[in-house]
C-alpha cells in the first residue's frame, strides 16, 4: 500500500487534522485504491482511521492492562527496528514506533488479474509507484465486482487479505493489531521486509522490490536473532530454516514459471489449446510439490498452493516475493556473509539501472 504524501499532522485538534489527512490522500491515487474518487475517499479514510488510533508502543508497553504476550511481542518489534537502523542502516524513521489496533484480522483484499495464455500481469499505474500488479480494497463487494468485471474481461484473478503494508515513509507505519498473531521470527521478518520499502523503491518494480524485500527480511531475521542469541538458539535456526525454505520454494516458482512459459511460447498453438496445456503444467506442479518439494521443507508451510485452483494470477501473486531469491543470496555469499554490505551494493547497482534492476544484481552476483 504504497503512499507517497505527507500532511501537515501536527495540530493537537484531532477533527481538523482528520480532514487535512483525507484532503491530502484523496489528492493522489494510491496503490491500495483504484483511480475513481470514491475508491481514493474510502482508502483515504480507512487509512486515517488507522492513523489516528495509534499509541506509542512504549506506552502501550507500560501500560499494565496489556497481557504479557502482547508486550513481549511488542518489545521485540522495537528491537527489529532498532536493528534495521542501527545494524542495517534502513531508513526506519519513525515506523513501528506506534502501535493501531483494528477491528479484523485482514487490512484489505488484495486484487490481482492476468492474462489466461501469457505469463502477464495486468497492471494498474499510480503517481509516484508506478505501475503495480495488484490492487486493493477495504470492501469485499467492491473487490467481487472487480473480478467479474475482470473474469468477463478473460482475465484470470486472485483475491487474498493482507495484514501489513508500507507507506513508503511517507507516514510513521504503525505495528497493527494484524500482525500480533505472527510468531516471534516472522513478526521481526515483516517489520525489517516493511522498514526497508522505506529506504529502497523503484517506481515499476515490483517483483523486484518485493523480493529484494523478502531477502532482507528473511537475512535479516536470521542476522538478529542469531546475533542476539547465538547460533543455536531455537529462534536463530528457525529464522535460518525459514529461509532455506524460501530459497527452495522460490526455486519451485521459477522452474513452474518456465514451463508455463515454453507453453506459452509456442507459435502453432492458438490461445484455448494453451489454456488446456497449462492446466497440465499447473496439475504437474502441485503433484511434484507435494511429493518433492513438501517434504524437504523444515518449518514452513506453504500447503495452500495445493489447496488453491491455481492460475496465472494466483501464480503470479505467489511469485512476487520469491523472483530470483537466490540471485540476492548469492551477492550476500560472495560478500563473505557481510549482510550490511550485500544490502548496500544491491541497493546501490539496482539504483544503477532502474530499467533492470535484476541484471545490475547479476552482474555482482557474477562479480
Amino acid at each position: 500500500m504504497p503512499i507517497r504524501i505527507r500532511p501537515n499532522l501536527a495540530s493537537t485538534d484531532a477533527m481538523p487534522r482528520i480532514s487535512r489527512l483525507l484532503i491530502a490522500l484523496a489528492a493522489l491515487p494510491m496503490a491500495l485504491s483504484a483511480c475513481s474518487p470514491g475508491y481514493v475517499l474510502r482508502a483515504s479514510w480507512e487509512e486515517a482511521r488507522i492513523l489516528q488510533g495509534r499509541r506509542p508502543i512504549s506506552r502501550v508497553i507500560a501500560d499494565p492492562r496489556t497481557d504479557e504476550a502482547t508486550r513481549g511481542k511488542l518489545a521485540l518489534v522495537l528491537e527489529a527496528r532498532a536493528y534495521a537502523a542501527d545494524s542495517l542502516g534502513l531508513n526506519a524513521g519513525k515506523s513501528y514506533t506506534l502501535f493501531s489496533r483494528v477491528k479484523s484480522d485482514t487490512l484489505a483484499l488484495v486484487l490481482s488479474a492476468a492474462y489466461q495464455d501469457r505469463f502477464q500481469a495486468k497492471t494498474w499505474w499510480f503517481p509516484v509507484v508506478g505501475r503495480v500488479p495488484y490492487k486493493g480494497y477495504f470492501d469485499e463487494g467492491d473487490a467481487r465486482r472487480e473480478i467479474a468485471k475482470l473474469q468477463a474481461e478473460g482475465f484470470d484473478t486472485y483475491l487474498r487479505p493482507t495484514a501489513a503494508f508500507s507507506t513508503l515513509g511517507w507516514f510513521n507505519d504503525p505495528l497493527l493489531s494484524t500482525l500480533l498473531r505472527y510468531d516471534e521470527v516472522s513478526l521481526a521478518n515483516t517489520v525489517i521486509h516493511e522498514i526497508f520499502h522505506n529506504t529502497f523503491y523503484a517506481p515499476g518494480q515490483a517483483a523486484f522490490n518485493e523480493s529484494l524485500a523478502s531477502f532482507v527480511g528473511a537475512r535479516g531475521a536470521i542476522e538478529f536473532f542469531c546475533g542476539r542469541e547465538g547460533p543455536e538458539s531455537p529462534l536463530c535456526r528457525r529464522a535460518v530454516a525459514e529461509w532455506e525454505d524460501d530459497l527452495l520454494f522460490g526455486a519451485f516458482m521459477n522452474d513452474v514459471v518456465k514451463h508455463l512459459e515454453e507453453v506459452y511460447g509456442m507459435p502453432d498453438r492458438t490461445r484455448e489449446q494453451k489454456v488446456a496445456m497449462r492446466d497440465e503444467v499447473f496439475a504437474a506442479a502441485k503433484d511434484r510439490y507435494a511429493r518433492e518439494i513438501r517434504p524437504r521443507m523444515q518449518v514452513s508451510n506453504y500447503d495452500r498452493f495445493l489447496r488453491e485452483d491455481l492460475n496465472n494470477a494466483t501464480l503470479i501473486s505467489r511469485r512476487l516475493y520469491y523472483d530470483r531469491l537466490d540471485l540476492f543470496e548469492r551477492v550476500f555469499q560472495a560478500r563473505g556473509g557481510d549482510f550490511r554490505r550485500a544490502v548496500d551494493d544491491i541497493v546501490a547497482a539496482a539504483r544503477s539501472n532502474k530499467r533492470d534492476p535484476y541484471a545490475a544484481v547479476g552482474e555482482l552476483a557474477e562479480g
